[in-house]
């Protein structure tokens, strides 16, 4: 098989969607790995290193989408990308489709097969491509938030740890999974007050317990966050609805209780957002303020570092770039259930549930 691997071309986006490893591995099974000069840059890899891997450089995008059987990415193509998309491609990167409905309609019309990372999921529901970036994301949360916090950011002013004799930030977030636990772990070490809701009873124990009693947790509703945001200076939202866009769940009228210079960090938006006023922003104009509450809802936070999560995503994701190179991609999807739900576009129709609800498509099964 042909697989191609193309400059990341969304805003500040320095991930690469393959190592030069993963490379090495597919050229010794008898594969062609075809990488966009430059592509690995961002995250410290110089294409002598994917030459040595016996990848082939390739100087433009055209080429790689051209020649690419299978188009290993990080991020979904983004509209500039649509034209280079050839009919009945295998596209394997993230693409939070219920969140771009137009690409979706592109990969349909085009009978692309769309494997998408955030939608691989093993049997016991675990997302096994979505955690380390979600782990990175998670701890980026808290960072980015307790900067925001600062005044020359529009911030109150407020460092989230205090200092002996005053008081110390609060941090609120919604969702215990992956983000939420890896936003509390760096919420608790800046020495914040910290509460995690979730509706899920035994993830909120077992964040009791990891946690030695360090974190507060409540079952969330409307009735919780009302009381708590007034108190609250920073909430992470954290909630994640497989393929789904991601509730609604911190409304305007809830920003209304919080104080100026109030903090929201939406980790969900690349799924909608859960927070009602966000909307995606970038690395280079990351907030905007509703409500006298600064918005931070960068869609591709894990790019800002790029040289970890790059390595992270590569860990997970080439165990099924060899599946799908080596046996084909329907063989592979009918010999591993969780591949198999990866796929949310195939031979011209929406092959994922809750994808398919998201858009308002007609859900069809994936024929393999």
């Amino acid at each position: 098989m042909i697989i191609g691997v193309p400059t990341e071309v969304k805003n500040q986006e320095y991930r690469v969607g393959m190592v030069p490893g993963t490379a090495r591995t597919l050229v010794e099974r008898g594969h062609t790995v075809l990488v966009q000069q430059g592509a690995g840059l961002g995250s410290g890899l110089p294409d002598q290193r994917y030459v040595e891997a016996g990848a082939q450089i390739v100087e433009k995008a055209d080429e790689v989408w051209g020649r690419a059987e299978m188009v290993v990415k990080v991020k979904e193509p983004v509209a500039i990308e649509y034209d280079r998309i050839r009919p009945e491609q295998i596209i394997y990167t993230y693409f939070h489709l219920a969140a771009v409905p137009a690409l979706a309609r592109v990969l349909i019309d085009k009978r692309v097969a769309a494997v998408a990372y955030e939608t691989i999921q093993l049997a016991d529901g675990s997302l096994p491509l979505l955690e380390p970036m979600s782990e990175v994301a998670g701890k980026m949360a808290t960072q980015v938030g307790a900067h925001c916090l600062e005044k020359a950011q529009g911030g109150k002013g407020l460092l989230l740890g205090g200092v002996p004799g005053v008081g110390k930030g609060r941090v609120l977030v919604i969702g215990g999974g992956t983000v939420g636990i890896n936003a509390a772990k760096i919420a608790v070490g800046f020495g914040a007050k910290v509460t995690v809701l979730d509706i899920d009873v035994r993830r909120l124990n077992y964040i009791e317990d990891v946690f030695f009693g360090r974190v507060d947790t409540l079952y969330s509703d409307a009735e919780t966050l009302a009381r708590l945001l007034p108190e609250t200076d920073l909430v992470i939202g954290a909630v994640l609805v497989a393929g789904a866009r991601a509730p609604k769940l911190v409304t305007r009228e809830h920003l209304k209780l919080m104080g100026d210079g109030s903090v929201v960090v939406d980790v969900a938006v690349d799924q909608g957002g859960c927070i009602e006023t966000c909307r995606p922003t970038t690395h280079d104009d990351p907030t905007f303020v509703v409500e006298g509450v600064v918005h931070y809802c960068v869609a591709n936070m894990p790019g800002a570092v790029a040289q970890t999560s790059t390595f992270a995503l590569n860990n997970v994701t080439r165990r099924y770039a060899l599946d799908i190179a080596t046996k084909g991609l329907r063989p592979a999807c009918k010999a591993d259930p969780a591949l198999a739900l990866g796929l949310n576009t195939l031979d011209g129709a929406c092959t994922h549930p809750a994808v398919a609800e998201s858009l308002g498509y007609e859900y069809s099964a994936p024929r393999l």
